[in-house]
């Protein structure tokens, strides 16, 4: 694009905002359209126009276009056998970069042997979080955003994972550590990092705003000039950036796309929902929030389009879907946080009705979109997300019956100051089986392994906790260690004594791990399982989470049965409705077995038991 069309479309741009037309800048479209011109820039532009204002908005654009320069020969990693879109075959280990360690060896090499070795097939993307160096939250207080923390290796490292598999990156941009540089050169005075962090003079009333922790909202800081109390949302280590500063914006922009160069194929915006503060609003969901989330998808789909959003809300269902957008302008999935706890709730009760009522009235904007669903993560269950799906009496049970299973809970503060709870601490197999009582292990483990089918047979990606794929149990001995609940889920291991547990056949950790395989598996075999197909959600009695799905073009068809409860369960379907022929022969995808008497309306489920049914010629 020449200065003078350049110049002729910000024109037009600008007669679009004078006259309302915001929302859709159809005289600018018409004119790209005309001029052979595509209208990403525009879309940027006016992007910029709404978060600054005309004067400021317009020089910011400017310098965007500088950094997007240096980035426009960015492209999409290769890696052997695959192609970037989505499908059956994705699925995503969530995993600290020095999850296993070794003598003499740098975690991310020891990560890589390891991933290779027994995961090559199984799953196609991993999560690293955050292997910046960090001053504190196992990494989440992130020093420099440009390093790999120098204890787990280098960026050679982070490349030679990606060449085997999809990368998701965290973009940890609501807050830096105090060590960044940034905020050490905010303590001296430097007038450049100024306004870079948030200062709150006088007292203002913050009542509204949303709390996600039992912290200070604002801490205070000594400098040449003065103490000054600084935002700090999540702790006194965390300070929070202030994106009503354009250089911020900037800022993250080139970070995130300086993680698409390093070979990022999806970027997770971890704690996106609070970017923005606006004094006398709730500063969580703002709508610059929204528009700075519009603004990296434009900005991605014109340099590096292959890159996927991932937003992490972890916040009630109805504000979290919020962050798909129309469906085709802000996040390409969103972690799906109302699972974890209606799937420990269905298995409490051994009842499916609150979470075959939800999973039906899932709906996604537009085929561009999906659910990133998971069970466990390095947090931990979070409760916010079932508020007006559960039951203030339902979600007190779960509390309570996750309690006597060791959980412990994490508390904010509401709008009043009173503690409220918004998290619980548990292992996932935990929070399934209760450690103490007296239940076999495999009645565990069929247990455990159902309540992750329903999670992989669920339309969207699957993200898999390490622990959870290998079968951990709750890590007491750390949080004493720590004095932290979150380190009850985040245990690091030796290499060659996690191994040895591993192949010990008689080990939970070897048990849960086959089993978790040959689920995976089952899911790549059949295009029903991919992430823009669709889902029917089926009665089949309250003990039975029914689901069928069915690929994009409807050719496919998987009939996923769950039984959530300990006793056997008989399910009466008609199967020619189901498969609209059964002139194949109906197999269980799981064992990979053909079902006797596969003509027989009525199928059998022993207790917690899966079965994955296509129907093939």
């Amino acid at each position: 694009m020449s200065l003078a069309e350049c110049l002729l479309v910000l024109f037009i741009v600008e007669l679009s905002i004078e006259r309302n037309d915001l929302s859709d800048l159809k005289v600018c479209n018409y004119f790209c359209k005309f001029m052979m011109i595509q209208p990403d820039f525009s879309t940027v532009y006016s992007h910029l126009i709404a978060l600054y204002g005309q004067s400021s908005g317009e020089n910011v654009f400017e310098r965007l276009q500088a950094i997007l320069d240096r980035y426009s020969d960015l492209s999409a990693p290769q890696r052997e056998g695959s192609d970037h879109a989505l499908s059956e075959h994705d699925s995503v280990l969530i995993t600290y970069a020095d999850q296993l360690s070794e003598s003499d060896t740098l975690p991310l090499q020891t990560l890589s042997h390891f991933c290779e070795q027994y995961l090559s097939g199984l799953v196609n993307s991993i999560h690293l979080l955050p292997f910046f160096p960090y001053s504190s939250d196992d990494g989440f207080s992130v020093i420099d955003y440009r390093a790999v923390n120098p204890a787990f290796g280098n960026w050679d490292e982070v490349a030679r994972l990606g060449r085997g598999f999809r990368l998701m990156f965290d973009a940890v941009i609501n807050h830096v550590s105090v060590q960044h540089e940034w905020f050490r050169a905010f303590l001296k005075d430097d007038p450049h990092y100024r306004d870079y962090f948030i200062v709150i003079n006088g007292n203002p009333d913050l009542s509204q705003v949303v709390r996600p922790r039992a912290l200070p909202l604002l801490t205070k800081f000594d400098t040449p000039s003065g103490p000054k109390k600084v935002w700090t949302t999540f702790s006194a280590d965390q300070v929070d950036l202030n994106f009503q500063n354009p250089n911020v914006l900037l800022e993250i922009v080139d970070t995130l796309l300086f993680y698409v160069a390093q070979g990022a194929q999806l970027i997770r915006l971890d704690a996106i929902a609070y970017l923005w503060k606006e004094i006398g609003t709730s500063c969580i969901h703002l709508p610059q929030t929204h528009r700075i989330i519009r603004l990296f998808r434009s900005v991605l789909d014109i340099i590096a389009p292959h890159v996927i959003l991932v937003t992490e809300t972890n916040v009630p269902h109805r504000e979290n879907i919020s962050y798909f957008g129309n469906g085709t302008d802000e996040a390409q999935m969103v972690y799906n946080f109302a699972l974890p706890p209606l799937t420990l709730h269905t298995f409490y009760t051994g009842n499916s009705r609150v979470l075959s009522k939800w999973a039906a009235d899932l709906k996604l904007p537009s085929r561009h979109t999906t659910f990133f669903n998971f069970l466990a993560s390095h947090d931990g269950i979070g409760i916010n997300p079932a508020r007006g799906i559960l039951s203030y009496f339902e979600i007190n049970a779960l509390m309570e019956r996750s309690i006597q299973h060791g959980s412990l809970v994490s508390y904010k503060d509401d709008p009043s100051g009173a503690p409220i709870p918004y998290e619980l601490n548990i292992n996932y197999f935990d929070a399934l089986s209760n450690p103490h009582a007296e239940e076999s292990l495999n009645i565990q483990v069929d247990r455990f392994m159902t309540a992750q089918a329903i999670m992989l047979a669920l339309v969207g990606v699957p993200g898999i906790y390490f622990h959870s794929l290998f079968g951990s149990r709750s890590w007491r001995k750390g949080v004493e260690l720590t004095e932290r609940n979150r380190t009850i889920n985040r245990q690091k291991f030796e290499l060659a004594a996690f191994e040895s547990e591993l192949v010990d056949e008689a080990s939970l950790r070897h048990h849960v791990f086959r089993r978790y395989a040959q689920l995976l598996r089952a899911r790549s075999t059949s295009s029903a399982f991919h992430p823009h197909g669709r889902q029917q959600v089926l009665d089949c009695g309250e003990a039975i989470f029914a689901l069928l799905r069915l690929s994009p073009d409807g050719n496919k068809r998987v009939l996923c049965l769950h039984n959530v409860s300990d006793q056997t369960q008989d399910v009466v379907i008609n199967l020619k409705d189901i498969f609209r022929s059964i002139s194949g022969k109906l197999t269980n995808l799981i064992t990979n077995r053909l079902m006797e008497d596969s003509l027989n309306s009525k199928l059998t489920l022993q207790p917690y038991q899966s079965l994955w049914l296509e129907m093939k010629e």
